[in-house]
C-alpha cells in the first residue's frame, strides 16, 4: 500500500492543496461557503432519499423492512427539496441541531462526572468540558448568525490544517519511493 501511495504521491499533494484552497475560500467567502455546504447537503439528502425508495421498490435490501425504506426515502427527498427551496432555513436548522447536540452532550458529561466522582479523581475536568459544551450550544442558540459564521471558519480552519498535513505526508511519501520509481 505504501509503495502504491509513494508512486502516486502527487495525487496526495493535489488532495492537500485542494483542502487548503477550500479552507482559504471558506475564509474569503463565508456566505458562499455556507450556501454551497447547504446545497451539497440538499443534494445528498435528495439522492439518499431516491436511493432508499429505489431499494424499497426493487426489494434489494432484505434485512430492512420495505416500509422503513419508503419512510426514509420520502423524508430524504423532502429534506432535499426543502433545502433547495429554503437554504437559509436549512442552515439554521443545522446550526440548531449542532447546538442541541452540544447541550445534550454537555449535560450528560456533567451527570456522568457527578456519578463518577467517587471513583475517579479530577472529575472537575469532565464537568468543565460539559459546561463548555452547554455554553457553546447556548451561544449557538442565542447568536445563530455569528454561530453560522464561526461554523464556516471552523470548517475552513480544519480544511487548511488537514491540507497542510496531507501535503506534508505526501512529501514524506515522495521520499519513500525507491530510486527506480522516483519521477
Amino acid at each position: 500500500m505504501v509503495t502504491q501511495l509513494a508512486r502516486n504521491w502527487w495525487v496526495v499533494v493535489l488532495r492537500g492543496l485542494a483542502a487548503v484552497l477550500f479552507g482559504v475560500l471558506a475564509f474569503a467567502w463565508p456566505g458562499v461557503t455556507l450556501f454551497t455546504l447547504v446545497l451539497l447537503y440538499g443534494a445528498y439528502a435528495l439522492i439518499d432519499g431516491i436511493s432508499a425508495l429505489g431499494a424499497a421498490i426493487a426489494g434489494t435490501a432484505p434485512a430492512v423492512p420495505r416500509w422503513w425504506l419508503v419512510v426514509v426515502g420520502i423524508v430524504g427527498i423532502l429534506a432535499g427539496i426543502l433545502t433547495f427551496v429554503w437554504p437559509g432555513i436549512t442552515a439554521l436548522v443545522l446550526l440548531f441541531f449542532i447546538a442541541g447536540w452540544s447541550i445534550a452532550m454537555g449535560v450528560f458529561q456533567i451527570i456522568g462526572a457527578i456519578e463518577m466522582r467517587k471513583e475517579i479523581d479530577n472529575e472537575w475536568m469532565l464537568i468543565l468540558s460539559g459546561v463548555l459544551s452547554v455554553a457553546f450550544g447556548l451561544a449557538l442558540f442565542f447568536m445563530p448568525g455569528p454561530g453560522l459564521l464561526a461554523l464556516v471558519w471552523l470548517i475552513g480552519s480544519y480544511a487548511i490544517l488537514f491540507g497542510i498535513l496531507t501535503v506534508a505526508f505526501a512529501m514524506r511519501l515522495r521520499k519513500h519511493q525507491g530510486p527506480a520509481t522516483q519521477a
